[in-house]
């Protein structure tokens, strides 16, 4: 068995490369979403439509939207909003470290 050591170097190369990852899956994401929404729009004519977006800047929502559908986006970004902040908060600690 062989046995190696991480160096610094490989460390950021792999930083690198999570940061990558994790983009193009959000991008990717993102995309898909805007193609559901295209197909929705046009299986949906005829129906009523509301229209809404969600813009965060750090933790904090910024909605906007009209239609009936509208308190639903106010909801779903309030609940964004929390998530964001709770995720922000679990992935900031360090572990084996331990704040009293």
């Amino acid at each position: 068995m062989v046995l190696t050591r991480r160096t610094v170097e490989s460390s950021d190369e792999d930083t690198g490369r999570d940061f990558l990852t994790v983009f193009i899956l959000g991008f990717l994401t993102m995309i898909m979403g805007l193609i559901l929404v295209a197909i929705a729009t046009i299986i949906s004519q005829g129906a009523s439509t509301s229209i809404g977006g969600i813009v965060f800047i750090g933790p904090i929502p910024i909605v906007f939207g009209a239609g009936p559908g509208s308190q639903w986006l106010i909801l779903f970004a309030i609940i964004l909003a929390v998530l964001s902040v709770i995720m922000f908060l679990i992935l900031r600690r360090k572990p084996g470290i331990t704040r009293v």
